[in-house]
């Protein structure tokens, strides 16, 4: 299933966007969120700037490129977090806008062995505290 840039939440930019995350930066060819819900403590998202529906379309290049925007978000987020692991999520069945959630994992916290909820949507945090799990990536970047 192709979805239309008119319509995908990534590329309007639009209210749905912002009630799920919020916008950590820019980085080479993406956009760093991070989730608002926060059972995974930290969790953020990866989202190609350009309408794509999946990574098999990118040139090498482009592909390269993306891939370093994940990795340097993870690490980031390793440093920032001290997860015990990193989750992996490229899940497009609904909306195919090239993304990649990351999910750090933590032992004896939910769903460490197994895989993560998409939205669990039991732990939200004031704005202070978004705020310093951003800066806490940003300083990382």
């Amino acid at each position: 299933m192709y979805s239309n840039p008119k319509e995908c939440l990534y590329c309007t930019n639009n209210e749905t966007l912002h009630s799920l995350m919020i916008e950590i930066c820019h980085l080479r060819v993406s956009r760093l969120f991070l989730f608002k819900e926060q059972t995974y403590y930290g969790r953020c998202l990866v989202s190609y700037d350009k309408h794509v529906n999946d990574l098999n379309e990118l040139d090498d290049d482009e592909r390269n490129l993306f891939m370093a925007d994940v990795a340097q978000a993870t690490r980031a987020m390793q440093k920032a977090f001290n997860p015990d692991k990193i989750n992996y999520g490229a899940y497009s069945d609904k909306l195919s806008h090239l993304h990649f959630h990351l999910v750090p994992k933590y032992e004896g916290k939910p769903d460490f062995g197994g895989v993560f909820q998409m939205n669990p949507g039991s732990v939200y945090l004031s704005e202070d505290c978004y705020k310093e799990l951003i800066d806490k990536v940003k300083m990382n970047l």
